[in-house]
């Protein structure tokens, strides 16, 4: 991001972003943060596709999901289309 560019913070309230999600960190913005429950998950990946802010990631290497805090904002998006409820919204 350049100098001539704005965080997230000075968007006036009820202003539109212009950029992507990913090129800031917006995880501060969380109350409750998705734990997934390794037991339960079958790893279908909806939650991954679900996600509005590319927060979940597939990691080929270990051919798991990892969520990544630093973008997830706890929407919760994750957890409610969860299958197999694998993924509960913990507070911060």
């Amino acid at each position: 991001m350049t100098s001539e560019q704005k965080g997230w913070k000075e968007i006036p309230i009820a202003g539109v972003c212009w950029i992507p999600s990913t090129e800031y960190i917006t995880g501060d913005w969380r109350t409750f943060k998705p734990v997934r429950e390794l037991e339960k998950c079958n790893k279908c990946l909806i939650c991954f596709i679900q996600c509005p802010d590319g927060a979940i990631q597939w990691k080929s290497e270990t051919e798991d999901i990892e969520f990544n805090y630093d973008y997830c904002k706890g929407c919760g998006i994750c957890a409610n289309e969860c299958p197999k409820k694998a993924i509960e919204m913990i507070l911060e």
